[in-house]
């Protein structure tokens, strides 16, 4: 079935000897003296997560797509939509951060449920996200997922660029899989769809790095993920769907992408230069976020809003991650710079990303 990126597992960066790095050694001396339990993933726990959202998704779905337009029902149904297809979604990071061996039947179920029907499969997203856990890579015009590479703060253009590939990539995801038989006219083309056209990333500048592993799982998404946009203008051309069905659920993937794009705003605070950084320098950018206001339950669905220690520990599960935030406050020293990675809320960091640095005072 469908292969995700733990084929190659995602391993965290090796400290340098350097004292400035002291207390990332704390961090992880007080990590591995919880043995291994705080790395061991919870089956059950990864189920539950995807099936509830799977099931609270399409059934809000299916009553927008099916509710008169404008009713009251299909207005009602659209955000709740939205959220559970966007915390399903979700759960495609935790696909990718799962060890080769680990739950392949749960990879296979979350691709073949949740990944083809909403044209997001684990291939698009996995194989490159491990490049930004890279400490070569992080930070760099080579990482796909820093927000340095989206937006510039204050600089309105640049703020609505952001916004307009947000409306763009539905589109482009749509006709990435509608069009898969055109990428096998040549082989240069087919190169560049796998390089340049098979990581779902607003760096335009990436290109993926290819393994023979890469190309079958690629492949094996493609074909599925074929019939399914395929689907979608064949049955309003049919007439078994309404015209209507097209708009509504572009409007669904725009709202869902805005979502999770929103949430990059805040994973780091993306104040690097595009040179290679440090493990430090990498650290006390990315952000935690441990208070449970409205915006950062929106954003951050799972665990994973405790960002900076998953940067730390990405091969922890998401369910672990509050777990073992709790032991390093309860055992790290009051002056520790994790301590100080904690954030008060979302637009606490996304603002800057948006609106740019404070004005100085005076």
């Amino acid at each position: 079935m469908l292969e995700s990126c733990a084929a190659e597992p995602i391993s965290t960066p090796t400290a340098d000897a350097g004292g400035g790095e002291t207390w990332i050694h704390d961090v992880r001396r007080v990590i591995r003296g919880a043995g291994d339990d705080l790395f061991r993933p919870s089956p059950g726990r990864y189920w539950i997560d995807f099936l509830v959202s799977l099931v609270a998704a399409y059934v809000a779905s299916g009553v927008y797509l099916t509710a008169p337009l404008g009713s009251w029902a299909q207005v009602a149904a659209f955000p709740i939509a939205v959220f559970w297809l966007y915390r399903m979604g979700s759960l495609v990071h935790e696909v990718c951060h799962l060890g080769e061996h680990e739950m392949p039947l749960f990879k296979a179920a979350w691709n073949v449920l949740g990944g083809v029907m909403i044209l997001m499969p684990s291939p698009f997203f996995t194989r490159h996200h491990r490049d930004h856990h890279s400490q070569r890579y992080y930070g760099t015009p080579q990482d796909p997922e820093y927000a340095a590479n989206m937006v510039r703060g204050g600089d309105v253009a640049s703020v609505a660029a952001f916004a307009g590939k947000i409306a763009a990539m539905p589109i482009l995801v749509f006709l990435r899989f509608l069009l898969v038989p055109l990428t096998f006219i040549s082989p240069g083309v087919r190169e560049w769809t796998l390089r340049r056209a098979s990581a779902f990333t607003f760096n335009r500048r990436y290109e993926r790095r290819l393994t023979a592993a890469d190309r079958r799982a690629i492949l094996a998404a493609e074909i599925p993920c074929f019939f399914r946009a395929l689907l979608i203008p064949l049955l309003v051309l049919l007439g078994l769907n309404h015209w209507s069905r097209i708009p509504l659920l572009y409007a669904l993937a725009v709202a869902t992408v805005a979502l999770n794009h929103m949430r990059f705003l805040a994973d780091h605070h993306c104040e690097g230069d595009g040179s290679k950084s440090d493990l430090e320098s990498h650290i006390t950018d990315s952000c935690n976020f441990t208070a449970n206001d409205p915006l950062t339950l929106l954003f951050f669905p799972f665990s994973i809003r405790y960002h900076a220690l998953h940067h730390l520990f990405p091969s922890m599960p998401y369910h672990n991650l509050r777990r073992a935030h709790e032991r390093l406050v309860a055992a790290l020293p009051a002056d520790s710079p994790y301590l100080a990675l904690e954030r008060p809320g979302w637009w606490s960091v996304a603002r800057r990303a948006i609106l740019g640095p404070p004005a100085p005072a005076g």
